[in-house]
């Protein structure tokens, strides 16, 4: 039996009057993230972890930002054609591992939903999901709350 291990990392600019998407849920706050998609930061670290660890290359080889066929795109779309890629090449997603890293809004209210929310998307059950928040104590530009930054690790197993 095989094991991969992927990473991932996204980062967004934060503006005003802009919605905000994280795991898949809409956090109501003042600021959202500047992107091509719907910003969805924690979605697209995910990604790239599962891309990483099949050696598939990144979230931008696969859905460029000069594309308008992603031009504000659910990010849940994204992770669901991905995780086709995975399951096509004859692996399974063993277990999940985000940290999001943002001052503000506060995140702990909505880590439930977000669990469930990927994974449904994933097709695998929550408890294999772990979403986890942190501030940077006022440090740097998520300290600042001028942008948002997300941290993905994931383990796949090969079907055999």
């Amino acid at each position: 039996m095989d094991f991969r291990v992927g990473n991932g990392y996204d980062v967004h600019q934060l503006a005003e009057g802009l919605p905000l998407v994280l795991g898949g849920v809409a956090i109501p706050h003042t600021k959202g993230c500047v992107a091509h998609s719907d910003g969805d930061v924690l979605i697209h670290a995910l990604c790239d972890a599962l891309l990483g660890a099949l050696a598939l290359g990144d979230i931008g080889h696969h859905f460029p930002d000069t594309s308008d066929e992603y031009a504000g795109i659910d990010s849940k779309i994204l992770l669901s054609r991905v995780v086709a890629m995975i399951r096509d090449r004859g692996w399974e997603i063993v277990n999940v591992d985000n940290t999001l890293l943002a001052q503000k809004p506060k995140i702990a209210p909505y880590i439930l939903q977000m669990r469930q929310t990927l994974a449904e998307v994933m097709g695998i059950t929550p408890d294999r999901v772990s979403v986890k928040a942190t501030t940077t104590e006022r440090l740097g530009f998520t300290g600042r709350e001028e942008g948002i930054a997300a941290y993905a690790t994931c383990l796949l197993r090969e079907n055999r």
